[in-house]
């Protein structure tokens, strides 16, 4: 007896040996694999920073065991529009999106680079005017930055487009007028460089100057060059509003001249005048995608945009930059010139300000100076424009010359219908339009739209499981393996035996966005787990200070480093 009691024992022991062993088991959740399929019952094995399996693991042991039970298991989510890029130089932890299960952040309308000696020393002189932000310029290239933006370590992984606006800024300045052949071939060759050093496409912001001076034809060759690197063009189109239909025939007419897949950044329909365009532009983007090609968009989940004071007055007051622009505004004849533009019914350049409809929609939320931080940050421009004695327009040129800068402005433009129907949409993806935020530091004294704390917890919890827009495995899809189809990543956005282990765990019935225009410092609540490239960046809803993220090439990386090393 006492020697089967031994034999069981030893039994026992190299049965124990011969478990599977992986470094993380996830228990019992319920996994979505981003395909838009319904969740199924089962267990996620982790070894190093890769999905090894996916399925009953009850046999199998875990050097770390995360229970799931009553969590959604899903594919991190991916943020199409992130502007978190200098935010991450202060804190790699990326704690509003972490806490929103983002693993990956894509940075577009602008880019870090490529900068010339010009660009950086403008940029050293805007910094003086919040020195809080500053930073030192230790880079050239877009592709160096994201080197050292990872070499520093940062929280999600991080991907970028190349813009056409510091392209063409590189080059020309911030003229109103198109390249000359020698500098547009310089041009293309800074956009194959930024290809070949991992960005994801071309991107531009056509509203805003110097953007806006950029001509189709332009935009277009530089379009080519990204599509013979397999690359995507983006953009923030030339209207949201009056002149959409236009806008969106030149995103389409890239599209096809250029060959390359095009992206409608934020997709909206600003003031209630063209709230009824959509049905529309659905038909012109369904159209598009009909005749083979590839017209996708994505958006934030708010009826309000931020941008700022800029894009309520028109482009040529701005040439030159913010200094030009102040002394413009500082001349009578412009200024009086300006205004009376501003005031004009137009379709020639986006105003949002007229967009709204009424001053009151215009709410004031980021300054440098001091004194107009503490005075006028939550009021609206109508309120500012009584304390001043002035009216709203000449009251915002006078805000810009005090501020020495665009002065952060939301805009409240759409409709609650309209979004609904946009997230219903299948080819819709979404982007925060915002920087990922620290609820401590110089974060919570500067004033920012919840879009950077709730985008995507907002989508989960109040159209998902509240208002049913979509099912919770569609919205899951939207998040994921959408965006990474779209961007040509390759073994992310799925949740899939070898590919990266970035996992998104939630509570579907308590995830929550608690940010408001009021008190935007807010995290969204509900996300429980958090991993990226198999390491737990947030565990029981705390972030575990962890940096693993990776900077994610696209398609046309040529394999080398920016940095040589």
């Amino acid at each position: 007896m006492h020697r089967f009691i031994i034999l069981l024992v030893v039994l026992a022991t190299l049965a124990s040996c011969q478990k599977q062993k992986y470094d993380v088991i996830i228990r019992n959740g319920t996994v979505y694999d981003g395909s838009g399929q319904p969740g199924l019952k089962a267990d996620v094995g982790i070894n190093a920073d890769t999905v090894a399996f996916i399925g009953d693991l009850k046999e199998a042991q875990g050097t770390q065991e995360v229970d799931a039970s009553g969590l959604a298991v899903a594919p991190g989510f991916i943020n199409m529009l992130s502007h978190t890029y200098e935010a991450l130089l202060f804190d790699g932890n990326s704690q509003g999106d972490i806490r929103q299960g983002v693993t990956l952040e894509v940075f577009g309308e602008v880019s870090m680079g490529p900068l010339n000696e010009n660009m950086k020393n403008a940029q050293k002189e805007m910094m003086k005017r919040d020195p809080d932000w500053a930073y030192d310029i230790t880079w050239t290239t877009n592709g160096e930055f994201m080197e050292q933006l990872e070499k520093r370590g940062v929280s999600p992984n991080i991907a970028s487009f190349v813009s056409a606006i510091q392209v063409r800024v590189h080059e020309l300045g911030e003229a109103n007028r198109a390249p000359t052949p020698e500098e547009l071939e310089r041009m293309k060759q800074l956009v194959a460089q930024a290809m070949e050093e991992g960005a994801m496409g071309i991107t531009t912001a056509l509203i805003y100057a110097p953007a806006f001076y950029a001509s189709t034809e332009e935009l277009i060759e530089l379009s080519k060059v990204a599509s013979q690197y397999n690359g995507m063009y983006i953009a923030h189109m030339r209207s949201e509003g009056n002149a959409i239909f236009e806008a969106v025939n030149e995103t389409i007419r890239i599209a096809r001249e250029a060959n390359l897949p095009a992206e409608i950044y934020h997709l909206k329909f600003s003031g209630n005048t063209n709230w009824n365009k959509i049905d529309s532009v659905i038909a012109m983007i369904d159209q598009a995608n009909r005749e083979g090609l590839k017209i996708t968009a994505d958006m934030y989940t708010y009826t309000a945009g931020a941008t700022g004071l800029d894009a309520a007055m028109p482009p040529w007051i701005q040439e030159g930059g913010i200094n030009e622009w102040i002394k413009r505004m500082k001349n009578p004849a412009l200024r009086k010139k300006a205004i009376q533009e501003m005031r004009t019914p137009t379709n020639k350049w986006e105003n949002l300000m007229m967009l709204t409809g009424d001053f009151d929609k215009v709410l004031l939320l980021g300054f440098t100076n001091d004194s107009l931080r503490k005075n006028f940050t939550g009021k609206t421009l109508k309120e500012v424009a009584a304390i001043y004695g002035k009216s709203p327009d000449e009251t915002a040129m006078d805000l810009v010359i005090t501020d020495g800068t665009r002065v952060g402005t939301a805009y409240f433009l759409m409709s609650e219908e309209n979004v609904k129907r946009q997230i219903a949409l299948p080819y819709v993806s979404f982007g925060s339009d915002a920087a990922s935020m620290t609820t401590s530091g110089n974060f919570i004294k500067t004033p920012t739209h919840p879009r950077a704390y709730g985008n995507f917890a907002r989508l989960l919890g109040k159209y998902v499981r509240d208002e049913k827009v979509i099912p919770l495995e569609e919205a899951i899809r939207r998040l994921t393996s959408l965006p990474a189809g779209n961007l040509k990543i390759q073994k992310r956005g799925s949740l899939k035996p070898g590919y990266f282990a970035d996992l998104a765990i939630f509570d579907p019935a308590k995830v929550q966005d608690h940010a408001t225009f009021e008190n935007p410092h807010q995290y969204s609540t509900g996300m429980v787990h958090v991993f990226v490239n198999g390491t737990q960046v947030l565990k029981d809803g705390e972030h575990t200070n962890a940096r693993p993220g990776r900077f994610v090439r696209g398609p046309g990386w040529n394999g080398k480093k920016a940095i040589a090393e």
